[in-house]
C-alpha cells in the first residue's frame, strides 16, 4: 500500500489549470499548422494563421488561449493499492481548481445553480470522474471545457436497426447543426454503446485521445477517417467562413450495449482542445 497526500493532488490540479489554459499539446498544434499549410481558401488560411499566432501569444503565460477558460473536467484513475491521506479527495481537487483559477487570473465561469444561476466566484465545483484501476499510482487528466462547443453536443438513443449509416449520418448532422457556433475547426468526440450516461462520458473521453493515436480497431479507425472527410466536406471551415478545415480530428470510443439499443453521443470541442495528464 502506497500513501499519497491529497495535497499533492491539489498542487497538481492548480498547476494544470494554469498550464492547460496557456498551452496546447503538440499534436493539436501540429494538426493546426498542417491544416494551415494545406488550406486553399485564403480566408480560411488567414484564420488558421491567426489561430497559430494566438497559440504563440498564449504560450507566453499572460493571456489564456481563450476568454472562456472552461469548466474544470477532472479524470482520476486511482490505483487500488493507493491510500489517500490528508483529507477528502474531492475537496482537494476543488481546492486545486480554486487555487489555479484565482492565482492564474482565469475567468470563473461556474454558477451555483443551473436555473437560478449565481457565480461561485472560484470556478468550483469541478466535474470529477473516478476510475479505480490496478497499481499504486494516481493519474490525473485535467481538461477545461468551454461551453461554446459543449452546447453544440448531442446524444441520441438509436434502435439497432439504425445501423452504421444512421450513426454516421447523425454524427455529421450534429456538426452541420453546430455550424460556426463551436469556433471551428473543431475536435469531435464520439461515444457509441453502453447506456445513456456511458455514451456521453465516452464522447468526452474521446476528446482526450491524441490525434496521432490510431483506433485499435480497424473498423472504427476507418469510420473515423470517413467521418473526418465527410465533416470537412461540409465546407463550414475555420470560424464558419468556408474552407476544408471544419474538424481537426474525429475520435470514437465504444462499449458493449443492450440488444434493444444503440446510444450515440457526440461531444464537440473547439480547436482549443485543452488537456494535460500527470501521474503521481
Amino acid at each position: 500500500m502506497r500513501e499519497i497526500n491529497v495535497s499533492q493532488i491539489t498542487k497538481a490540479i492548480a498547476e494544470m489549470a494554469i498550464a492547460t489554459n496557456h498551452n496546447l499539446s503538440s499534436d493539436v498544434c501540429k494538426r493546426i499548422t498542417d491544416c494551415s499549410r494545406s488550406e486553399k481558401w485564403p480566408v480560411a488560411k488567414d484564420i488558421l494563421k491567426n489561430i497559430e499566432e494566438n497559440i504563440k501569444i498564449a504560450q507566453e503565460g499572460v493571456f489564456p488561449l481563450c476568454q472562456d477558460t472552461g469548466m474544470a473536467c477532472v479524470f482520476l484513475e486511482i490505483g487500488q493499492d493507493v491510500h489517500l491521506i490528508g483529507g477528502n479527495i474531492e475537496d482537494a481537487v476543488n481546492e486545486g481548481v480554486k487555487k489555479g483559477y484565482t492565482e492564474g487570473y482565469l475567468r470563473k465561469s461556474v454558477v451555483r445553480d443551473p436555473i437560478r444561476r449565481g457565480n461561485t466566484g472560484d470556478n468550483t465545483p469541478a466535474h470529477i470522474h473516478y476510475d479505480i484501476v490496478a497499481g499504486d499510482k494516481v493519474k490525473i487528466i485535467f481538461a477545461p471545457k468551454g461551453f461554446g462547443s459543449e452546447n453544440m453536443s448531442q446524444i441520441k438513443m438509436f434502435p439497432p436497426a439504425a445501423g452504421e449509416a444512421g450513426v454516421k449520418d447523425f454524427i455529421v448532422q450534429v456538426v452541420k447543426d453546430a455550424g460556426a457556433n463551436p469556433c471551428p475547426p473543431i475536435v469531435v468526440g464520439v461515444g457509441i454503446g453502453g447506456t445513456f450516461d456511458r455514451a456521453a462520458l465516452m464522447a468526452k473521453e474521446a476528446l482526450l485521445i491524441p490525434f496521432d493515436k490510431e483506433n485499435e480497431e480497424e473498423y472504427y479507425r476507418e469510420m473515423e477517417e470517413e467521418l473526418l472527410t465527410r465533416i470537412n466536406d461540409l465546407g463550414i471551415g475555420p470560424q464558419g467562413l468556408g474552407g476544408k478545415t471544419t474538424a481537426l480530428s474525429v475520435k470514437i470510443k465504444t462499449f458493449p450495449t443492450h440488444i434493444a439499443g444503440m446510444p450515440v453521443a457526440v461531444n464537440i470541442n473547439c480547436h482549443v482542445s485543452r488537456h494535460e495528464e500527470r501521474i503521481l
